[in-house]
């Protein structure tokens, strides 16, 4: 046998063993996908996505964006409640919370969708900021609670948020704002997350993210078209990187179609934001106000050491870490986080921000 001959022998054969490696990685996926899909599921019914709004309305940036924004209770409420969602999702994932908040006498609850996410408008890509945010916040804050007492809740992304406006607008803080919630943020740093993966690939990733990013905007439909087309993989992607046990299959396909629904070219806008995202320094403004930060214990994309530097930061602040639950603690542990989110109301009212 020749030695060209050979070659190709043990080509043909690395191959083979590659292509039948992938086959068995895609079939157990499978089999534990099904396994998850046939599995009890107590939120089969629940209407993610569908909850009524008492008021909608569109509230503009100052960049010309238009915000879409809902109301839920009483207009005249004494206390009103802002949430503010995080990265690839829309106002949507506040589902849990939205229901507890708004049974709460004397509780207006403020809900939006950030720039180019969900019903909002799109945004230019060098406006896809962490500052920028911030600004929209102001923004909704002026619109929809000129006047009154207000707490600020922050879900990743929206978190950072909260931390932009308290950066850029200190003088709200312990005026208007008179009580913060960060969940699942982080307040820098957010370069050196691992996402559960080693660190070698991490760096390899880093160093060809530009390649990568250019590479995905110039096959952006046909990247769309296989994020937008639900499977086993995704599935799987979204259980991993979202919950921290075994979530509901019900909250794995409402997760899905948040993250589908936000376009490829707006992941890309925002990516440079997060790896720059430094705000540590503006924590000492939300000092003498209640502050509640929740944590999960087996969160992948803002791991719960974030969650501790900021309680750290921020010694009186009620920290709550929540055993077994991923990123989307909101979702996945919506028992803990409102009994959290009720207890920083009480504190609210005890320091005076509101009688509620």
């Amino acid at each position: 046998m020749s030695r060209h001959r050979t070659l190709l022998g043990v080509a043909g054969a690395a191959g083979g063993a590659v292509a039948a490696g992938v086959a068995a990685g895609l079939f157990a996926t499978h089999q534990s996908v099904q396994r998850q899909l046939r599995a009890p599921d107590p939120y089969r019914d629940e209407p993610f996505g569908r909850l009524p709004a008492d008021r909608t309305r569109m509230v503009w940036t100052d960049d010309g964006v238009g915000l879409n924004v809902v109301e839920v209770g009483p207009a005249d409420a004494p206390l009103t409640v802002v949430l503010v969602h995080g990265y690839t999702l829309s106002l949507d994932c506040w589902h849990f919370q939205r229901q507890a908040l708004a049974a709460r006498p004397g509780v207006r609850v403020v809900l939006y969708d950030q720039r180019s996410h969900g019903r909002s408008g799109r945004s230019q890509a060098g406006r896809c900021t962490i500052d920028q945010l911030g600004e929209d916040l102001a923004a909704v804050l002026a619109a929809v609670a000129p006047q009154g007492p207000v707490v600020l809740v922050g879900h990743s992304m929206g978190g950072m948020t909260i931390m932009s406006l308290a950066d850029r607008h200190p003088e709200l803080f312990g005026t208007r704002v008179v009580g913060v919630a960060l969940v699942s943020t982080s307040a820098g740093r957010v370069s050196e997350l691992t996402f559960g993966l080693p660190a070698g690939v991490i760096v390899a990733a880093r160093r060809l993210l530009p390649a990568v990013t250019v590479g995905a905007r110039g096959s952006a439909r046909l990247v769309e078209l296989g994020r937008r087309r639900p499977g086993d993989i995704t599935y799987a992607v979204t259980r991993r990187f979202s919950f921290g046990s075994e979530a509901s299959p019900s909250l794995v396909a409402f997760m899905e179609r948040m993250v589908a629904s936000t376009p490829l070219d707006v992941l890309l806008a925002f990516l440079p934001t997060f790896l720059d995202h430094d705000k540590l320094a503006a924590l000492d403004v939300l000092r003498g106000i209640p502050v509640l930060i929740v944590g999960g214990e087996n969160d992948l994309m803002t791991p719960v050491v974030h969650s501790e530097q900021l309680a750290a930061a921020l010694p009186d602040a009620d920290f709550v870490r929540v055993p077994q639950a991923g990123h989307m603690a909101i979702l996945e542990r919506s028992d803990v986080v409102n009994r959290a989110l009720e207890r920083l109301l009480d504190r609210v009212a005890v320091a005076g921000g509101a009688r509620v």
